[in-house]
């Protein structure tokens, strides 16, 4: 693959691929129009903060199964930039991890701790984490139920790291450390709260993603973006500032969407989450496969 390709694609998983829901690929035309640009050259990294076993779960076998090609580069980066992979025809390829973000161990068992404890009925703790500790919303819990407890368990976990003389950020509020210093963002989603290294975010992931494109390949000039949450942008904001042309697609912009300096796309008003990205993907492909530009307005 000697050519530049037209596009890239950096996405989030949960929402634009994996159902809130279901927590799966849920549509099955989602890994169908993913293969088919992988296959025409297009690069795919998914930038979460899903664990790797996460992405090996649920992502990579639709893949697979959808007939990846060999030439195909599609990489997951996960946790925020903290781990990272090449999925490939026959599967996940060797894991790399960033140990300098590993969490603090005493910490990692006081939080485990306080879900068995206290938080339980609500949500369990995501024991295949490696560089940041995650607490998520129970399957069989309702949504409304779990982000009305969500800020109480987020709290709970802000008091842990007070305790332990740790730093953290939360939505706009600080609370530093003894020294002053601030060393962990709790990062709630509509489904979960990372608890995470300040160092790690969706712009880190992008930065970790243009570099494992480039390693494997050209690197398109052209990118387009997805996510579900108000941080997704920072990975679009990232290719801004590099100078690479860019679009975001917001699969739920209800949220609000912010002012930016490239184009914000969204689907139709009725549709969100994984319909909406299921729609956009259909798109590209269909452009990209037929050798044309892609065409950022869904019918």
């Amino acid at each position: 693959m000697s050519d530049v390709p037209a596009l890239g694609l950096l996405l989030d998983v949960d929402g634009p691929v994996a159902s809130p829901v279901t927590r799966s690929i849920a549509i099955p035309s989602i890994a169908t129009d993913i293969v088919a640009l992988a296959n025409a050259g297009v690069p795919v990294v998914f930038n979460t903060g899903r664990s790797d076993q996460f992405l090996k779960d649920e992502v990579v076998g639709p893949l697979v199964e959808g007939g990846l090609l060999p030439h195909a580069r599609v990489f997951g980066v996960c946790e925020k930039g903290g781990s990272w992979f090449r999925i490939t025809p026959t599967g996940a390829g060797d894991l790399s991890i960033d140990e300098s973000l590993f969490p603090y161990p005493d910490l990692v068992t006081a939080v485990d701790d306080l879900v068995t404890e206290r938080f339980a009925d609500t949500v369990f703790f995501d024991r295949t984490k490696r560089t940041m500790i995650a607490v998520e919303q129970r399957l069989d819990v309702a949504s409304d139920d779990y982000l009305a407890q969500q800020s109480v368990i987020d709290r709970a976990v802000i008091d842990l790291c007070t305790e332990s003389g740790l730093g953290t950020m939360w939505r706009n509020e600080r609370h530093p450390a003894p020294d002053g210093s601030i060393s962990i963002r709790l990062d709630p989603s509509i489904i979960s709260t990372d608890i995470e290294s300040v160092r790690v975010g969706k712009d880190f992931g992008a930065e970790r993603a243009l570099t494992l494109v480039a390693a494997s390949g050209p690197v398109p000039a052209v990118w387009r973006t997805m996510g579900d949450s108000r941080v997704d942008y920072a990975m679009a904001d990232w290719l801004h500032a590099a100078d690479y042309e860019i679009a975001h697609v917001d699969v739920r912009p209800a949220d609000g969407v912010p002012e930016k300096p490239y184009p914000v796309l969204t689907a139709a008003a009725a549709l969100t989450n994984d319909a909406a990205g299921a729609v956009f993907l259909r798109r590209w492909a269909s452009r990209i496969v037929e050798g044309t530009a892609p065409d950022d307005h869904p019918a």
